[in-house]
């Protein structure tokens, strides 16, 4: 009888434990999108569900210190009540069996502690918690209303061991929360994007995209421009006939510009040129048909830029630096690019491109910026604060303009798992160094540059 009872009240509080471990993790990891959707709901009933579970994670800590008085209260009920009666139950059944007293009450002591503890460590802890994590959203609507009941009626005593925790933490200089942080910040979406990447739960392409979709915040306008260096301009003089001719190099758009380069008059299209009569494009300026140039500010973020461009209806944008000189040009084309990656159409002409090497390497533009480099390579090369571009990189190490021949050597970190050296289709060990070596340069600016690994006995 008394083993029976013994096993009654384990099993019991074995249940009671399970509701308090599944309510801890089921509040903890629920998704709080989800209930907000099941809340709003047309199932009245699971709403209802979902309002309620919604309130009890807006008071997390509070619910979450119901259930650990709750695991504490059943593991001291198992100690004070139900081992005793286990325990006496089996030491009277093997005495009957002839051992003796002493032998049969130490025994059964052990085999009732080891009973109600094996059994309290798989039904009412371990099974609970692997069941809220394999079904949180099922589990917190279940116990929603339960739970809420516990909390209510035992609120006073939740409440005051609550405070004195809070009182304590106070003592050392923390403050608690009252219902934990959500929110995912970029680093952690990164995070989570390398992870479902390694795994194989994300498509290498998607990855990127998602990747690239949350770079794009934290752009501004002056990284995805085209420097001036690179910008065909006409002069406020040029005749329309000009401009057609100069059509012919792929471009479609054209800064106008007065006295000198800093001179922004403003920019001329295809449209606006083609629209000229054969006759008059000789007499006609591009100064007379351009639209004002749509100044921009370097610092711009991309976010902001793209709406100010779609909200005035420009393809175009005239980049301006801190100190009112013509920066460079940033298009639509530019924006979609900086999400998507290179874009080209039949208008484009060809781009320089990497090169892979004989013998391990690439012949990489001097003008594509550090990030691009490992995007393309795998090869992370030091960021700085008065450079973006290999090119810069170059220079900035060697302290001077550049010249065809001059070789750099820097440092390297791992810019993701595809580096691949021998072209084999597996990923190498990124090297700890590479060589810079300026292949041709023009107007003091290198142009294009091999980026060479450094062996390691070399490095």
């Amino acid at each position: 009888m008394l083993i029976a009872i013994g096993l009654a009240i384990i099993l019991a509080v074995t249940a009671a434990t399970g509701f308090f471990v599944a309510l801890e993790f089921a509040y903890t990891a629920v998704d709080r999108s989800k209930l907000e959707e099941l809340a709003a709901g047309p199932d009245a009933r699971r709403a209802a569900r979902a309002r309620r579970a919604l309130k009890i994670c807006a008071r997390l800590s509070f619910a979450l210190s119901g259930a650990q008085l709750g695991i504490t209260v059943t593991a001291l009920f198992v100690g004070f009540f139900a081992e005793p009666y286990l325990g006496e139950g089996l030491a009277q059944l093997l005495g009957v069996a002839g051992i003796p007293a002493a032998v049969s009450v130490t025994a059964g002591t052990v085999v009732a502690f080891v009973i109600a503890n094996v059994v309290q460590m798989i039904l009412g802890e371990l099974g609970p918690k692997n069941l809220a994590i394999a079904r949180t959203e099922a589990l917190a609507l279940a116990l929603a209303a339960p739970t809420s009941t516990y909390l209510t009626v035992c609120g006073p005593i939740i409440r005051f061991f609550d405070a004195a925790s809070t009182k304590f933490l106070n003592l050392l200089g923390i403050q608690p929360v009252e219902e934990l942080e959500h929110n995912a910040t970029a680093e952690d979406l990164h995070r989570i994007i390398d992870v479902s990447r390694d795994e194989g739960a994300l498509d290498e392409e998607l990855s990127v995209l998602l990747d690239r979709g949350l770079d794009f915040s934290d752009t501004v306008a002056e990284q995805a421009m085209t420097p001036r260096v690179g910008v065909q301009t006409l002069p406020a003089d040029a005749t329309v006939a000009d401009a057609v001719a100069a059509l012919a190099d792929g471009h479609s758009r054209f800064p106008v510009v007065g006295d000198d380069i800093d001179d922004l008059r403003g920019v001329v299209g295809i449209g606006q040129i083609i629209a000229v009569p054969r006759e008059d494009r000789a007499a006609v300026t591009v100064a007379e048909i351009a639209d004002p140039a749509m100044l921009v500010p370097a610092s711009l973020p991309l976010p902001q830029l793209l709406d100010q461009m779609r909200g005035r209806h420009r393809q175009l944008a005239c980049v301006v630096d801190e100190f009112g000189g013509f920066a460079g040009i940033v298009t639509l084309e530019d924006l979609a690019e900086e999400l998507v990656g290179e874009i080209r159409d039949e208008q484009d002409r060809f781009e320089a491109v990497p090169v892979a090497l004989a013998g391990g390497g690439w012949l990489i533009p001097g003008r594509w910026r550090v990030d691009e480099v490992a995007d393309a390579t795998g090869i992370q090369l030091p960021e700085g604060e008065h450079y973006e571009t290999i090119a810069g990189l170059v220079m900035a190490e060697l302290g001077r303009v550049a010249h065809a021949g001059d070789t750099v050597e820097v440092a390297t970190s791992a810019a993701g798992e595809f580096y691949d050296e021998d072209g084999d289709g597996e990923a190498d060990p990124v090297p700890r160094s590479v060589k810079l070596v300026v292949v041709s340069s023009a107007r003091h600016v290198p142009q294009a540059i091999e980026l060479r690994p450094v062996p390691q006995e070399e490095s």
